[in-house]
């Protein structure tokens, strides 16, 4: 399977050189910014993590059930680490700029070596004045390990976390609640048949936290129903309130004081 976080040389160096010149000081919003008349306006920047099942649409719908408005816009590629969208592989910065946002979600794969770390802060740091001048807040989402590399969640909690606090962002802690709906329900299936990629549940419980930690409205209060990507799934009723727990608490625990 192609590493989703490792960036060329020739990329590293670039970044390096452009986060040194072109992003420093400035002043981040101190907490998330109120829905504006037409809702949230948020902007995803990721990669198949965030496309698979349709993440975006998913937390839209979410919102939607709840009788709030998330509008959303996707910028996602296979493969893609965060510094392969400053570096000219996606039109990220050309969307961020081309109206104002309320968040920018930023998603990486399972960062968990100290060099990738450093190369999404960088790029994280090198987004952030324009993402600033958007009116926006960056948010951090962390993911999850490959099935096989379990053992590293804490170091892809870390690196999402470091990247946040660079900001001064949100830190949205999905991986931590699959962890957490592991201990609550072990045989709750988050993994796509790749071990790797997200099952519908999995983009489920994504989309809750995102949903939570962007608009601060309690995920325990949602419908008992699933809906991903456009389609109804057929889940118990106890399993949905279960994930709506987790996600919450989840959220809480991560919550910045």
């Amino acid at each position: 399977m192609p590493n989703p976080i490792l960036p060329t040389r020739r990329a590293l160096t670039l970044v390096l050189v452009m986060v040194l010149s072109a992003c420093a000081g400035g002043k981040t919003p101190a907490g998330p910014v109120p829905a504006k008349s037409g809702g949230y306006k948020v902007l995803f920047i990721g990669n198949s993590l965030t496309y698979t099942n349709d993440l975006p649409g998913t937390v839209a719908g979410i919102a939607a059930s709840a009788g709030d408005t998330i509008q959303v816009e996707t910028v996602a590629a296979p493969n893609l680490a965060l510094i392969d969208h400053v570096t000219g592989q996606t039109n990220a910065v050309d969307v961020i700029k081309s109206h104002p946002w309320d968040f920018v979600v930023l998603q990486q794969g399972p960062t968990s070596q100290a060099l990738y770390r450093d190369t999404l802060i960088l790029a994280t740091k090198w987004l952030q004045p324009y993402i600033r001048q958007a009116g926006a807040r960056s948010a951090q989402l962390m993911v999850w390990p490959a099935a096989t590399k379990r053992a590293t969640f804490d170091d892809v909690r870390r690196s999402s976390q470091l990247a946040a606090q660079a900001v001064g962002g949100l830190f949205l802690p999905a991986g931590e609640a699959w962890r957490g709906a592991w201990a609550a329900g072990p045989r709750i299936a988050l993994y796509g048949p790749d071990g790797f990629h997200p099952s519908e549940l999995g983009t489920y419980l994504t989309a809750l936290v995102v949903y939570e930690g962007l608009t601060g409205h309690d995920s325990r209060t949602l419908p008992p129903r699933v809906i991903v990507a456009g389609k109804r799934l057929q889940i118990p009723t106890a399993t949905v309130r279960l994930l709506q727990q987790v996600a919450h608490e989840t959220v809480a625990r991560f919550e910045a004081p």
